[in-house]
């Protein structure tokens, strides 16, 4: 199946059948995210994956009782770091280098104007540019589940603070973003299963500058 084509048969699935996701294919998923471009190379985010149904249920309420959260095989919770550190662009750079076979001062020179730059920027300002990177992964992981033929719902709509209590994620200079619930539409259940997709016409959405 295309991609095209895997975007067509999905949609954003209200009613998830409880059926697990087999491993192999969450593993996919998380590998196409994990290979998603960032900024300079700097994976400035993790996925923490929830399959322990406790657990589900305690995240339900704080994203506002959606059912998927429940119903879900594995819940993905994708976090950007709080902030970039020296230390950390300084790990990226020497692991990057270290497995090329290249000396560790390769890029130094390319390290040093990285530095300058989200450094001098405020907590808040580098959070968000963190956050966009994840939303790339996010985005990859949602094509790759639809190839897989996996249901994935995005979801923006939870309280991120009282997630990142809950998990400890502050406690780990992160701060959620966005949650990925996996599973399989509940074809019976589901309202929205056999509703044309609908999306601007082409001639709208596009602009072409010639």
């Amino acid at each position: 199946m295309s991609l095209i084509d895997a975007l067509n048969w999905r949609y954003a699935v209200k009613k998830m059948n409880g059926q697990p996701v087999e491993q192999e294919k969450v593993d996919k998923i998380i590998a196409a995210a994990h290979l998603a471009p960032t900024s300079s190379g700097l994976q400035p985010f993790k996925i923490i994956v929830v399959t322990n149904q406790e657990l589900k249920e305690k995240i339900a309420p704080i994203a506002f009782n959606q059912a998927q959260v429940i119903d879900s095989s594995h819940l993905l919770i994708f976090a950007a770091n709080e902030n970039y550190t020296e230390e950390g662009i300084d790990e990226v750079f020497d692991r990057m280098n270290a497995e090329r076979g290249l000396p560790l001062d390769t890029t130094d020179a390319y390290k040093a104007q990285l530095k300058g730059m989200l450094l001098s920027r405020t907590a808040e300002e580098n959070f968000n540019h963190a956050a966009h990177q994840a939303y790339i992964a996010f985005g990859i992981a949602i094509a790759e589940a639809a190839v897989l033929k996996v249901d994935a719902t995005p979801m923006e709509g939870f309280n991120g603070p009282a997630l990142d209590e809950l998990l400890g994620l502050d406690k780990k200079g992160l701060k959620s973003v966005t949650l990925l619930p996996l599973g399989y539409r509940d074809e019976a259940g589901d309202w929205l299963v056999n509703l044309k997709k609908v999306r601007t016409p082409k001639e709208e959405f596009l602009i072409e500058l010639k």
